[in-house]
């Protein structure tokens, strides 16, 4: 038999959307067969997927539905609740698999970088989805005494903290919300929420689907600052063509008996957070374009006054331990996906990824062909790697330590894919108990307590 003949072994460290599509692109090629370990620090798959997608947007979900039948192929694992840097470093997978993609995706959050940013009731809207989609690790969000929520950032994200923020918890009420959220909500009082733009309507990055959803709110009057429609040029582009004119009608459009109002303020930037103890207000400065299109501050400012701010102004991934890193750019440095040093040597055995490959940037189906990039160069790489080998007399396959064994044998909990499956069933009887599809588990002693259920 080849050496490209020969099954080799691929772990990928991370089971959102970008690793799925990775592990999908390499069982499903046919010149290297390979055995493909899905490693996440996690006890479930599928990231931003199951923990960044608004609970009352199944349609989006269902894409977790495709991504799921991974997991039907025998040559892909499930290897759950396992860290790299703490459960096994760069050094370790390396030894025990014949190539690496790292998966990781972007875990911080972009800072304002003003006064008073870490007060209490300044937070991140990452923390703020992670909240009310159930992650393990997400801190609780008290929203006891906000009359008023800033969101700030102009992103899909932002709408969705918005559109939660404007629903009755009652509309809410059939997500798979944990309980304690879906309490938190029925209490929160916040009859005001602003969305703070930088630049112009027409700059921003929603899409036109989430922005006419988020104003056509049930029982929410919409306002827009009277400036933000000055020096919007013609030809616009089809997409905040579109934007601009929903955001017109929306102004236009009286209430009857508003249970809430969304304000949205553009050409505004935040300049500081100000609060005795906890945020009291925003202070705001009007911005402008300047010659050359950068957004400036004109010196005019205005006070919010607001009991809650959650910024939306992007991801930033974080360096893996051991594993190459541009600081400046947040991403793993690599060509295609093979991953180089500062110098641009290429690093053997060793691939990228999704947003700490490319950055923060695309929607879901994107992380597909970037993966597939990846993928093409990786097993390129491998059969290159084989047909050397066999050249020299050799096999080209080393023999490789069965980490998932030896993780095992020191007493590491591993959650495997039929631990997973019975969180997602004692999930999905959670639901049903309560007349809803899925009612998700959000503690980490539910989630591995869950998990037992597939070796008891």
């Amino acid at each position: 038999m080849s050496g490209a003949g020969q099954q080799r072994r691929v772990a990928v460290v991370g089971a959102g959307p970008s690793g799925l599509f990775a592990a999908q692109a390499l069982v499903g090629q046919s010149e290297v067969p390979v055995q493909v370990d899905l490693i996440d620090r996690l006890p479930t798959p599928y990231g931003l997927l199951r923990y960044g997608v608004a609970p009352d947007h199944t349609s989006i979900k269902s894409v977790a539905t495709a991504l799921a039948r991974t997991f039907d192929n025998a040559g892909v694992r499930f290897v759950g609740n396992v860290e790299f840097g703490r459960d096994v470093t760069r050094e370790d997978l390396l030894a025990a698999y014949d190539a690496v993609v790292y998966a990781a995706g972007a875990s911080e959050d972009a800072q304002l970088g003003v006064p008073g940013e870490d007060l209490p009731g300044s937070r991140s809207a990452r923390e703020f989805v992670a909240w009310y989609s159930g992650h393990p690790d997400a801190p609780d969000q008290d929203l006891s005494g906000v009359r008023s929520a800033a969101v700030i950032g102009v992103g899909n994200v932002a709408v969705d903290v918005a559109r939660i923020l404007a629903k009755t918890a009652e509309s809410l009420e059939v997500t798979d919300m944990p309980p304690g959220v879906l309490a938190e909500l029925h209490r929160h009082e916040a009859d005001d929420i602003h969305v703070i733009a930088r630049r112009g309507p027409q700059h921003a990055a929603f899409t036109t689907v989430e922005l006419r959803e988020l104003v056509h709110t049930p029982g929410l009057q919409v306002t827009v600052n009277a400036d933000a429609f000055d020096g919007i040029p013609e030809g616009l582009e089809r997409r905040p063509k579109a934007n601009v004119e929903i955001l017109r009608e929306a102004a236009a459009t009286v209430v009857e008996n508003p249970r809430r109002r969304l304000h949205f303020s553009f050409w505004r930037k935040p300049v500081a957070v100000e609060g005795d103890g906890s945020v009291e207000a925003l202070v705001l400065e009007r911005t402008r374009l300047d010659e050359s299109g950068k957004v400036v501050g004109t010196g005019e400012t205005s006070r919010l006054e607001t009991q809650l701010v959650l910024r939306s102004i992007g991801y930033r991934s974080v360096a893996l331990p051991g594993v190459v890193f541009d600081e400046r750019a947040a991403v793993i440095p690599n060509v295609e996906g093979r991953v180089v040093d500062a110098a641009g040597t290429v690093q053997p055995r060793e691939y990228v990824v999704g947003w700490i490959k490319r950055g923060p940037t695309g929607v879901i189906g994107t992380n597909k062909s970037d993966a597939s990039q990846t993928v093409k160069h990786l097993v390129a790489d491998l059969v290159a790697e084989a047909e050397a080998a066999e050249a020299s007399g050799g096999s080209g396959a080393e023999a490789r330590r069965d980490l998932v064994a030896e993780l095992a044998a020191r007493g590491h909990e591993i959650v495997s894919l039929e631990g997973w499956r019975a969180i997602d069933a004692a999930e999905i009887a959670r639901g049903a108990a309560l007349g809803r599809d899925r009612t998700k588990l959000a503690s980490w002693p539910e989630l591995l307590g869950a998990s037992h259920a597939a070796t008891s």
